[in-house]
């Protein structure tokens, strides 16, 4: 998926606000990279169009420890959007993801969150629990 159709994809998803699906994708790009590994930032790179890889830079291999509340606040201070735009947008990033990633990425990257992620991710690869929405 190169950058436009990445846009695109988190623009055309519900309740994404008009205008907001480029500054929320680098936002939470920008803090989803901060909550894991450098390596894993690394590979997730590898499957982000050339446009988006250096949001997800890590400069240390150790993720900061922030829960789910505060990872909205960033991407919401991050894009300028109000709270419930950075959760929707957030998840229409994270959706756009699990599409345009190999899904041993995917399922990497969701390994290293906590559970409290799953609504935004839905489980990791080796993890049977179905995708909860809303909790």
């Amino acid at each position: 998926m190169n950058y436009t159709e990445f846009i695109q994809s988190v623009a055309a998803r519900p309740k994404v606000p008009p205008g907001q699906a480029e500054p929320i994708t680098r936002a939470t790009l920008e803090t989803l990279a901060e909550r894991i590994t450098g390596g894993q930032a690394r590979d997730l790179a590898s499957q982000l169009p050339e446009e988006l890889r250096g949001l997800v830079h890590r400069p240390t291999e150790d993720p900061e420890r922030f829960g789910l509340a505060e990872f909205f606040e960033r991407v919401q201070s991050r894009a300028g959007a109000d709270r419930q735009g950075a959760t929707d947008g957030a998840r229409a990033v994270l959706d756009t993801l699990r599409e345009s990633a190999s899904p041993k990425e995917y399922g990497d990257l969701v390994d290293q969150l906590p559970q409290e992620f799953w609504q935004l991710t839905g489980p990791g690869a080796g993890r049977l629990e179905t995708r909860r929405i809303g909790t």
